[in-house]
């Protein structure tokens, strides 16, 4: 054990990331230990590794003082969920508070990074690794944030309960059970996400503005599939599954959804492109004025950071063909994942899609139930707390509201009648966002920088 905090204490001392006392803080030294803990189980799906993070996490609120009748690991299949009840003295009289976050993360080839997906590394500027964003680093901050707040002694004047998911990435089952079927949940008066939100900077570092996720498109996959009586490859017929399905996505790469916007949206690209300035910006801007400007929303369309903000999408996954290389194809698959912008039915969006194709051969499944949720209007009490832990790193940004183009946990807390905002503490360029994606990463300076977030967030929300 001396030899892992020798090696976090060195990690500390040379990333340059912050140049102040709290920098070797037990705080400081425990979130980067949980970080890299819980980094190193390859917790995607199908592998049944979530539960020794999620047995991890537990010990190490244990450890800290929490009752074992506080801390729950929850089975469902070969996941599990984690909750973790901060009792307060109930002096408010409000109604806990949730906390999310998701121990799972997407699956990462080895052989296609750079560096090992599922090993904390870093160079002077990046930590690099699957999970080292979405959503380990905020699992992590939480996780740290109840273990300093309970070392410190504090206690809250109503509950706080940590409800981390364990599929967010996959099925979400773990997360319509807590959002829909554990009760004492239920009754959280509202629950902030630590998996969406955050603050946006400027590729030269500059803060443009703190984003509180308050909506998400509603997240729908379907799978299309051209089938074919097949037969010998060296008996080539006019007709060919995988050609049909090629000719159906290639449909669907040259489709533009109608452009769509609500006062949500129209308000952050009016904020964020006077912070962001350039033609980027001015596009924002002239868009948030006339979201029918052709020029701006063309603009837009190939920003993938934005894009989803301005329309529906939908885009090609994976695909599966045929079953033999000497044999014409029975049938060709693709998996087309749509983000449907709120408000708009997901059985319009596929006529739609039905309509794009043109080829009623063409069979489509929609592979499970979409989950559509309502906009958490802003409530004065968490946008203040919020902004007070911001405006402790960059005291000029402007906090404004957000619909999230992804999907997290929050769609189901939404739909359950709860409302939620997500509100990361992570501070980056939107364009160095590879959650997903090869080589995952977060600065260093945004890590260091994020690990008084929580703490300032839960104690404004919760404090006599």
């Amino acid at each position: 054990m001396k030899k892992i905090i020798t090696l976090l204490a060195a990690m500390l001392l040379s990333s340059g990331a912050i140049a102040t006392q709290d920098t070797l803080s037990e705080h400081a030294q425990k979130t980067l230990e949980i970080y890299t803990r819980i980094i190193g189980v390859e917790s995607s799906k199908n592998l049944g590794k979530v539960p020794e993070v999620a047995n991890y996490l537990a010990d190490e609120l244990l450890a800290a003082g929490f009752p074992e009748e506080d801390v729950e690991i929850v089975p469902l299949g070969e996941t599990v969920s984690l909750i973790a009840r901060y009792r307060g003295d109930g002096s408010s009289g409000k109604a806990p508070i949730l906390l999310l976050g998701h121990m799972d993360v997407v699956e990462a080839l080895a052989q296609d990074w750079e560096r090992p997906p599922f090993e904390l590394t870093r160079d002077d500027t990046y930590f690099y690794a699957r999970g080292s964003q979405d959503n380990k680093f905020g699992v992590a901050q939480l996780t740290s944030t109840f273990i300093r707040l309970k070392k410190e002694g504090f206690v809250p004047n109503r509950d706080l309960i940590i409800a981390f998911s364990g599929d967010e990435e996959s099925s979400m089952a773990t997360t319509r059970m807590l959002a829909y079927e554990r009760k004492d949940l239920a009754k959280a008066e509202f629950a902030l996400n630590s998996d969406a939100g955050g603050g946006d900077l400027s590729a030269d570092g500059k803060p443009v503005a703190y984003l509180i996720q308050a909506a998400e498109k509603t997240y729908v996959t379907w799978e299309i599939t051209a089938h074919n009586p097949g037969g010998h490859s060296s008996r080539p017929r006019p007709d060919n599954a995988i050609y049909e399905l090629a000719h159906a996505i290639t449909k669907i790469q040259g489709y533009q959804f109608p452009v769509r916007w609500n006062d949500m949206t129209l308000a952050f690209f009016q904020e964020t492109g006077k912070q962001l300035g350039g033609e980027l910006g001015s596009a924002m801007i002239h868009f948030a004025d006339n979201p029918q400007d052709k020029a701006a929303t063309d603009r837009l369309a190939i920003e993938s950071s934005y894009v989803g903000t301005t329309r529906t999408t939908c885009v090609v996954t994976m695909l599966q063909a045929g079953h033999a290389e000497n044999a014409l194809p029975q049938s060709a698959t693709a998996t087309v994942n749509c983000r449907v912008f709120p408000g708009v039915p997901v059985v319009e969006i596929e006529a739609l899609l039905k309509q794009v194709i043109g080829n009623d051969a063409i069979e489509f499944k929609q592979l499970e139930e979409a989950t559509e949720s309502p906009i958490s209007e802003l409530r004065l009490d968490v946008v203040a707390a919020v902004s007070k832990a911001v405006h402790t790193r960059y005291p000029d940004v402007k906090v404004i509201a957000y619909m999230e183009s992804g999907g997290t946990d929050g769609m189901h807390f939404r739909k359950a009648g709860i409302p939620t905002w997500a509100v990361s503490g992570l501070f980056m360029d939107p364009d160095e966002m590879y959650a997903h994606g090869l080589n995952e990463r977060v600065p260093i300076k945004a890590f260091y920088d994020a690990l008084d977030h929580w703490s300032i967030i839960l104690r404004e929300l919760a404090s006599n």
